[in-house]
């Protein structure tokens, strides 16, 4: 199932939807999406393709430096914009070089966002979980680590199998070769030294998943114990990204 969204410049749009839960359930298709930066959108046929998904609310992820530098969604009177800068310890993927292993690597840099941005992903979760905020799209610079955490951990609390969760993630592959180029562009005169820049592997988010759950029992009780997820804001996610259950 291709759930990559067709833009001329983001190149990893997806929506989340369609996913089983292990309950029985199915996530609502147009209700929820993950993006690269929503910054690079203009006016023209992506703007227009972009509104017309009807989106309410937009969260930003990233550093207000990275907004000031590269830009934000514009501005617009049909959805609300939040900057949550979940991450708090600025690292810089394109200067690694060839030993780093990626896996472990990155894994290490989400448990810290898991630890330092509390707040931020706990505001996250009750935007995404109210009724009121309409289809809802969260994004960073190449929608693929911070907004791969977050979309994990609302997957999780929807109760989508892991190995589900792992595999929505590495499709961030599909869009690997246009996040580099981008960079590229956004970077002449710089060479990009660390050969991962722009994967996803399934092992960042499993090794990911699996230090949460060695800290916290399992990734769901980490949201209990640390994002002071309760069962009210969990039934609320269910509730606005959850078909209806079937009557039988």
């Amino acid at each position: 199932m291709d759930r990559h969204l067709v833009f001329e410049r983001l190149h990893n749009f997806r929506d989340l939807g369609g996913y089983a839960t292990e309950d029985g359930r199915v996530v609502r298709w147009g209700r929820l999406y993950r993006s690269d930066s929503l910054g690079k959108l203009r006016e023209g046929g992506d703007w227009d393709r972009f509104l017309g998904l009807g989106v309410r609310t937009v969260i930003d992820l990233r550093y207000p430096w990275e907004i000031d530098g590269r830009g934000r969604v514009p501005a617009h009177p049909s959805f609300a914009y939040h900057n949550l800068s979940v991450e708090h310890r600025p690292y810089d993927q394109s200067r690694l070089t060839a030993d780093v292993a990626i896996g472990p690597y990155l894994a290490e840099r989400y448990l810290e966002v898991a630890e330092d941005g509390v707040r931020e992903l706990r505001r996250a979760l009750e935007l995404i979980a109210d009724a009121g905020s309409g289809p809802v799209v969260f994004h960073c610079a190449s929608g693929k680590d911070r907004t791969g955490l977050l979309a994990a951990l609302v997957l999780g609390l929807l109760r989508v199998p892991e190995d589900v969760v792992i595999e929505d993630f590495a499709l961030t592959g599909l869009a690997t070769e246009r996040l580099v180029a981008d960079w590229r562009e956004n970077h002449p005169g710089r060479e990009l030294t660390w050969p991962d820049f722009g994967r996803a592997p399934g092992e960042v988010m499993r090794l990911f998943l699996d230090g949460l759950a060695a800290r916290y029992g399992s990734p769901a009780g980490y949201a209990t114990e640390r994002l002071g997820v309760d069962g009210a804001l969990v039934d609320a996610l269910r509730r606005n990204l959850l078909e209806p259950a079937s009557v039988r």
